[in-house]
């Protein structure tokens, strides 16, 4: 049997108190006590250190678990089929029968009645999919997603199923958000109230209890945002570690930039290459899957990648290395790029592979079928790809169908036009309704937002800038607007475009960064006592609001004047 030694840090051996004659040496004895008092509290501290990473996870665990509850009770209401779960969920489970997504007609003929084949799915129907592949006009990642919740929670009979993955999905969230703002901040209380804002926020929730494919790209995104805070975190403590080496060294040389009132001595170096790290490897697998739910990834691509060789450039000054720009982007920034772009669209192109192996699928023979067309220097299975794909782009660039709950990208943020999922009026009392008899009973999901979450949230985003810029720069406040610029500046491209409020969930995990970057300045400037009261008096408004909405965030049968009590705006109806 092979014994391989465990490798121990040996303690610094305990100085000795003895003299050469073996008596007593008074500053010996001072020394010894003094190195046991240190031992003892480098000990102490690492301990400490370690409760208190424990105490963190055990926290943020606790708030994810409030805000799982909120998303997975009466996960099955409404029991019907909630806005566009029509195409995503019926998608998703022929996806899983025939392995492509297929056409289903509006109705079938039943009993000599045509009936919705909306609702023969919702009561378990759900058999009456056509042969014809369907022309679907999102890739497939979200709905294989929604698929596995069919898989594992009983099939297409139980709404729970088809939107478990979400709930899943919108609670995994509220962990990364919790993360996120602990290692933007550094303080416990930040984080947990980041994590709390998250949980109650009404399109996190009502995102989280629907089978659309929004929440997955929120949460791919945050999830990348956070491994992209770590590579820079590993980067900057490379730097510094190897700026103390350079600047030891006898070779090393040292000028004087910036200007006469703020002069500023650095290396004569490049310093090491941090363009590599496993860190943004698996940022650019999620964002490749974030694209593979919806295209609006790409923007989180561009804007993530852009600002996190950025930062690694910052902190090459920040170190106190000389060619920090050129390096940056020579260095760091092209050598990431050669290996982030190729996997990126690998990943993206490793979630149609299901698309590539049926041949039934939507125009997979289109090249065959039109010689010469295309991009002919193209295989055919890829012609017929790239094809599809422009037809996509077509039908996102020029999508300009009325509806009623259309929305400008601008107002988004502002909650102006919320949209109505789903609104039925019930028969008799159940539920809330019994509370007031005289009124009729209805049921509604409306994706609002916590409009105090929203409106701070707004509000904070242009104090944050106002106060980085006090502040002669603060990279955190990139941070903060990484996910709007990313998830919601691009959509002012398209204000034509028939657009819904609920496409907002993508910054959602930014508003609430805006929201404690400026929580966090404010701890250092008022007395903790005044802070923890602004922190505590505006997280209960927020939580209470939340408890407010929470019936027609999730289809509780109410009175029809509570429902009404929530319309604060004719807008919002």
């Amino acid at each position: 049997m092979r014994i391989t030694a465990l490798h121990v840090r040996k303690p610094e051996p305990e100085p000795s108190a003895r003299t050469a004659d073996g008596g007593t040496d008074e500053d010996a004895v001072i020394g010894t006590a003094a190195w046991r008092l240190g031992w003892r509290m480098r000990a102490g501290m690492t301990a400490f250190l370690g409760h208190r990473r424990l105490i963190a996870w055990l926290l943020t665990l606790l708030v994810a678990a409030f805000g799982g509850v909120l998303r997975f009770w009466r996960l099955a209401e409404p029991r019907a089929v909630v806005f566009d779960e029509t195409y995503y969920v019926k998608d998703a489970w022929t996806m899983i029968m025939t392995g492509e997504a297929r056409d289903w007609p509006e109705t079938v003929r039943s009993d000599g009645m045509d009936v919705a084949v909306n609702d023969l799915f919702a009561s378990g129907d759900t058999n009456h999919w056509l042969s014809t592949a369907e022309y679907v006009v999102h890739p497939p990642l979200g709905k294989w997603l929604i698929a596995i919740g069919l898989k594992l929670f009983g099939g297409a009979s139980n709404p729970f199923a088809w939107r478990a993955s979400v709930a899943v999905a919108g609670t995994v969230a509220i962990i990364l958000m919790i993360r996120v703002a602990l290692r933007l901040f550094h303080n416990l209380p930040i984080a947990l109230m980041a994590g709390v804002l998250m949980s109650v926020d009404g399109v996190g929730i009502v995102l989280s209890r629907t089978g659309l494919l929004d929440n997955f790209i929120m949460v791919f995104a945050l999830g990348a945002f956070s491994l992209l805070l770590i590579h820079r975190d590993h980067a900057r403590e490379r730097l510094r570690r190897q700026f103390r080496l350079d600047s030891t060294r006898r070779s090393a040389r040292w000028l004087v930039r910036g200007t006469r009132r703020h002069p500023r001595v650095v290396l004569d170096a490049r310093g090491p290459r941090i363009a590599f790290s496993w860190q943004r490897v698996g940022a650019t697998v999620l964002l490749g899957m974030a694209t593979g739910v919806k295209w609006s990834g790409i923007y989180f691509f561009a804007v993530f990648c852009v600002l996190s060789v950025l930062w690694d450039a910052w902190e090459r000054r920040r170190a106190g290395y000389r060619f920090w720009i050129w390096s940056g982007v020579m260095r760091d920034g092209l050598p990431a790029a050669l290996y982030m772009v190729p996997l990126y669209g690998l990943t993206y192109l490793a979630d149609w592979a299901n698309w590539f192996i049926h041949p039934d699928s939507y125009m997979h023979d289109w090249a065959a079928q039109n010689p010469g067309q295309g991009v002919t220097w193209l295989p055919e299975g890829l012609r017929s790809f790239v094809q599809y794909h422009v037809d996509m782009w077509k039908f996102h660039t020029t999508l300009d169908v009325p509806h009623a709950y259309r929305a400008n990208p601008l107002t988004w943020p502002l909650q102006v036009r919320p949209t109505s999922f789903y609104w039925e009026w019930l028969d008799g009392h159940p539920g809330l309704c019994s509370l007031d008899t005289s009124q009729r009973c209805v049921s509604a999901v409306t994706s609002l937002g916590n409009p105090f979450i929203w409106w701070l949230g707004s509000a904070c985003v242009i104090a944050g800038i106002v106060i980085a810029i006090r502040r002669r720069g603060d990279w955190r406040i990139w941070a903060v607007l990484a996910g709007f610029l990313g998830g919601w500046l691009p959509w002012a491209q398209y204000l034509h475009r028939t657009t819904f409020t609920f496409y907002c969930i993508v910054i959602l995990p930014w508003i609430i960064l805006a929201i404690c970057y400026v929580a966090d300045w404010l701890r250092s400037r008022v007395s903790r006592t005044a802070w923890r009261t602004t922190i505590g008096v505006t997280m209960g408004v927020i939580v209470l609001v939340s408890l407010f909405f929470y019936p027609i965030w999730t289809a509780m049968p109410v009175p029809y004047g509570f429902w009404l009590s929530h319309m604060w705006f004719k807008s919002w109806i």
